[in-house]
């Protein structure tokens, strides 16, 4: 009788130990590969982010520069060469206009070919703290090989290359700071004019890059087409002689995918994505950072399952033959986790070994799915920040693309809203109180049509999108906007700010009513302002009204480019 329940105690630990084994390597693995899978979208998600903010601001630099290039050009086609200087002129305020309202500028200039004027040098404007933007005594031009692309590159590249170009970093010749620099040539009848260019503080971009940080130790850094970096958190790069400056670690350089390799004897994981400029972006962490939350997790999965595992050893010499039917149920629960389903419960509720051992091993499922869980509510979190402007809390652009499909083939409201003598307030009050009125803006539009329909649509402009509403609603909640946005306080004291919004209604019958409402929504907004500001307006969708806007775009388009 002994030796029979020796062998039966035998048996039952040898199943028990087999299925714990069993039950905690598929667990074990399924934590490591789903780990990873995370660390993985983590990782792209957090590059793909910095990739697009840096790739906002380049592209945010170009169209300005680009406007002032196209506006020059005009210019010169409608008044000739003849006078030179009143081109400048012009050209100048409107430069001026635009650098100040572009972050990390820190020159902007319009410079003419000695070759075409010899009377004419043009302008060039320095960033001074405390004073703004301050015309700086220019570069003779004359004194150079206009041919030789080698020196006096924003200069020479475009007007050899013939067509606009980002420079990578540089040092200027007569400020002593390193800057990045795009330039685009201007001409006239097929003649070389000059040059229009704006010039970046190097640190601008470096600010952004070091505000990407993964993990503990992860970071973000820059480097250029031919693998060479320009921007790291860890190495001065503009301290080192060129020969010296170090190169992407070879097995980083697959653009768009996650990648292994080893730096310093350090295996680390990272990501590559080419910016707008030419450029790359790099983010890199660690792998023992990666791995370091799984194996946490696996470490307190195995310790949990050799804790129960020696409770069952020595609990299994009591074990009577009502055990088979317990572990039967516990066998299949196992493989049921087996196939990715944590949704396990057990019938078998005793206090004797075998219901510990069901109760430990529901524990330990539940601690799985739970993990896995809060995995998901993380992502969640993350996907909310990547389309949620950071400083007024309603939806991005990003958002509204990722949104758009959702308003066709709908009845909607479409709202342009903005606050009138932005810039003057900025300018009169400071961009602290800028920021408060932004802020104040998108509270009030929460308020009143919810984080679901609202956006920030660039600046100080904003965008309501509201499905499936009576006009007379919309309007009492445009006329409710409009009263609370005439009293916006600073310390108990009313700023004198004006706000003025224009919209359409109707139904997104095509998929391009959607874009030709926000059009008419537009122009009714630049009519109120022309009005005088201080106003709201509202009219019914009118697809042939927005086409004809849309065409006078283009038509305007295609004169400034032509």
């Amino acid at each position: 009788m002994k030796h029979i329940r020796t062998k039966i105690t035998l048996i039952i630990i040898a199943a028990v130990i087999l299925s714990m084994g069993i039950v905690t390597a598929i667990c074990t693995n399924s934590i490591r590969e789903l780990g990873e899978e995370d660390s993985e979208q983590i990782l792209r998600l957090l590059c793909e982010t910095g990739q697009k903010n840096l790739d906002s601001y380049l592209i945010g630099i170009e169209r300005s520069v680009d406007l002032v290039a196209a506006y020059a050009e005009s210019d010169l086609e409608q008044t000739g060469t003849d006078d030179l200087s009143d081109h400048m002129d012009r050209v100048s305020v409107m430069f001026e206009d635009i650098a100040n309202q572009t972050n990390g500028v820190l020159t902007y200039y319009y410079r003419i070919d000695p070759e075409f004027s010899s009377s004419e040098s043009g302008f060039w404007y320095v960033y001074t703290d405390g004073q703004g933007f301050v015309e700086h005594e220019v570069t003779d031009i004359s004194s150079y090989d206009t041919t030789d692309t080698s020196d006096l590159v924003w200069f020479t590249v475009p007007k050899n290359n013939g067509e606009p170009v980002w420079l990578p970093p540089y040092e200027t010749e007569n400020l002593d700071v390193y800057v990045l620099s795009y330039n685009v040539p201007v001409y006239k009848d097929g003649t070389f004019i000059g040059v229009i260019g704006i010039e970046l503080d190097y640190s601008t971009m470096a600010t952004q890059v070091d505000n990407i940080k993964l993990y503990d130790t992860g970071y973000a850094f820059i480097d250029d087409e031919e693998g060479t970096i320009i921007y790291h958190p860890y190495i001065d790069t503009l301290s080192l002689p060129e020969e010296a400056i170090p190169k992407v670690p070879d097995g980083l350089l697959t653009e768009g995918q996650n990648s292994r390799y080893t730096y310093e004897g350090v295996e680390k994981q990272g990501c590559r994505l080419r910016l707008h400029n030419g450029m790359y972006l790099n983010v890199s962490v660690p792998v023992a950072e990666i791995n370091d939350h799984w194996e946490t997790m696996i470490t307190k999965t195995v310790s949990a399952a050799i804790m129960v595992l020696l409770v069952f050893i020595l609990i299994a010499m009591h074990i009577s033959g009502t055990i088979t039917k317990p572990l039967s149920e516990l066998t299949k629960a196992a493989q049921k986790v087996s196939k990715g389903d944590y949704d396990v419960q057990l019938s078998y509720r005793s206090n004797d070994e075998v219901g510990i051992l069901s109760h430990s091993f529901e524990q330990l499922v539940n601690s799985i799915k739970n993990y896995i869980e809060r995995l998901k509510e993380d992502n969640l979190k993350l996907e909310e920040a990547t389309i949620s402007d950071s400083l007024t809390g309603v939806r991005n652009r990003f958002a509204l693309r990722r949104d758009y499909e959702t308003y066709v083939e709908k009845d909607v409201h479409i709202m342009m809203l903005d606050i009138d003598d932005f810039k003057q307030i900025n300018d009169g009050y400071g961009h602290a109180v800028g920021d408060y009125l932004l802020k104040k803006t998108g509270d009030a539009l929460l308020t009143h049509f919810g984080k679901e329909y609202s956006y920030r649509y660039g600046g100080d402009e904003f965008l309501v999108i509201y499905p499936e509403i009576a006009e007379p609603i919309f309007k009492d909640k445009v006329s409710s906007l409009e009263k609370e946005l005439s009293k916006v306080m600073l310390d108990d004291k009313p700023l004198p700010v004006h706000f003025s919004a224009g919209y359409v209604y109707g139904k997104t019958v095509l998929q391009d009513d959607l874009r030709l409402m926000l059009r008419q929504a537009d122009e009714i907004l630049y009519e109120s302002k022309k009005t005088g500001k201080n106003t709201f307006t509202g009219c019914e969708y009118s697809r042939e009204h927005a086409e004809t806007i849309k065409k006078k775009a283009e038509e305007a388009y295609r004169h400034c480019h032509y």
